[in-house]
């Protein structure tokens, strides 16, 4: 990952399109224009604890995975990724609408958001899960890394215990990992994103 990535406390689906205008074919900014729209209906209504509009969430995610210029699909799965956990939207209605393809990263997605950090004694689980969902489709895991990075960026809207432990889990599960990946941009910015939380005194 050559460019430095950003990210955008508010942005809107043009400001994506234009990222991947440059890269992408206009075919492809069809189809990933469509999962925006699919996905703002299914999360109408539904707002953050940050008070924003949720659909801002997996628009951020998708747009920081732009910017390493990642192929289409996996830009439509983060722009769904929290459709089928919270919405009344099925994963059959995402294969119908999408393709097996993008389904299948989402329904990946999905698993790994009901894994929650427990603890010392439950951290080897959550790895191996985290491993498990890795070598299955490693895709599923950098849509995981770009979510991880924008909640992280919107930690202070939570309470103190919440923030406590989605930073810890970030600092000792998903930097790890993003390292064993090889992607130390990301690495990097859980990393530095968890420390305050994690070590405020430090």
């Amino acid at each position: 990952m050559d460019t430095k990535i950003t990210v955008p406390t508010q942005i809107t689906i043009d400001d994506l399109l234009k990222l991947v205008k440059t890269y992408c074919t206009r075919s492809d900014i069809e189809i990933i224009q469509l999962a925006y729209d699919f996905a703002e209906k299914a999360h109408h209504g539904q707002i953050r604890r940050s008070g924003e509009p949720y659909i801002n969430h997996p628009l951020i995610t998708a747009h920081i995975l732009g910017q390493m210029q990642i192929e289409k699909n996996i830009i439509i799965a983060a722009l769904l990724h929290d459709v089928p956990e919270d919405t009344d939207i099925t994963m059959e209605e995402i294969n119908k609408n999408f393709g097996a393809d993008v389904a299948n990263m989402v329904s990946g997605i999905t698993k790994l958001g009901k894994i929650k950090y427990r603890g010392v004694e439950r951290y080897i689980e959550n790895l191996r899960k985290m491993f498990v969902a890795m070598a299955e489709d490693v895709r599923v895991m950098i849509i995981k890394f770009a979510d991880r990075i924008h909640n992280l960026s919107t930690l202070d809207s939570l309470p103190e215990k919440k923030r406590f432990r989605i930073a810890l889990e970030s600092l000792e599960i998903y930097a790890p990992i993003a390292n064993r990946l090889g992607m130390g941009e990301f690495k990097g910015m859980l990393e530095d994103m968890s420390f305050p939380y994690v070590y405020p005194k430090e």
